[in-house]
């Protein structure tokens, strides 16, 4: 049965999706001088040997991207979504500290690539996300992946608190993060299995869900402000787990 396929845009986004030997990428559709760009900066590896390439002037591909409002950078790639390990088999893999997102009820593209950004930059292992509010196939979302999204397992669930409930059952510490929290998530050790779990912008985590957490964090900041965008919330509190990691190796 054949794939269905959807447009990426975006150099870093459409380059890594390239080099990604398990993504299908169909077509490319590109300027003259983009794709000299793409040739001298990749000169060691033959990008576009399986691909069908199609020249196009600014204009045509202002048009093949419609009238969402991001940068295409003069380069556009059809390809096939990737098949991403299930959370049990991921399990499989020994690993002494695992650290995955959870994001419940996040939906805004450019926010949710912005988190695989950093989940990718401070080596997350991966991101569960509600399959069906989860905007796979967003132009944006890559975009704003800028390449990430080659780099990191996604699994897609039904059920947040199902997937929860599992990995608690098998060694995991769900810390959930809310600016209610009076507990300064850098106290934490962060060892072992963790979940980091963040909900949305504009209705925090719900109230099973936070049930389903063994502890609830918050990143403090200036009392002038009362909150964080998710995606700088991500970025910290990636950042600080990676460094004590990197220390113990």
């Amino acid at each position: 049965m054949k794939k269905s396929t959807f447009l990426i845009i975006g150099r870093h986004a459409v380059t890594e999706a390239l080099k990604n030997p398990n993504r299908k990428v169909h077509r490319i559709f590109i300027t003259e001088d983009t794709l000299k760009k793409l040739n001298r900066e990749n000169q060691s590896l033959n990008l576009l040997k399986k691909v069908h390439v199609f020249y196009k002037t600014k204009k045509e591909i202002d048009n093949l991207c419609g009238k969402e409002e991001v940068s295409h950078q003069n380069i556009v790639a059809e390809i096939e979504d990737v098949e991403h390990l299930s959370i049990k088999d991921f399990l499989k893999i020994n690993k002494e500290n695992i650290n995955l997102l959870a994001l419940e009820e996040v939906t805004d593209p450019r926010n949710i690539g912005s988190i695989i950004r950093s989940a990718v930059s401070f080596g997350v292992d991966g991101i569960i996300v509600k399959e069906r509010s989860f905007p796979s196939k967003s132009k944006l979302l890559f975009k704003s992946a800028s390449g990430g999204m080659e780099y990191i397992n996604i699994f897609k669930v039904s059920n947040i608190n199902t997937t929860l409930r599992y990995l608690k059952s098998k060694g995991f510490w769900i810390s959930a993060f809310d600016v209610s929290s009076n507990k300064d998530f850098t106290d934490n050790k962060w060892q072992g299995k963790n979940v980091l779990l963040f909900g949305s912008e504009g209705f925090g985590l719900k109230k099973n869900t936070v049930a389903n957490s063994d502890f609830i964090f918050k990143i403090k900041i200036n009392k002038n402000m009362e909150s964080l965008n998710i995606a700088n919330s991500v970025a910290i509190v990636c950042h600080h787990i990676y460094k004590i990691i990197n220390k113990k190796n």
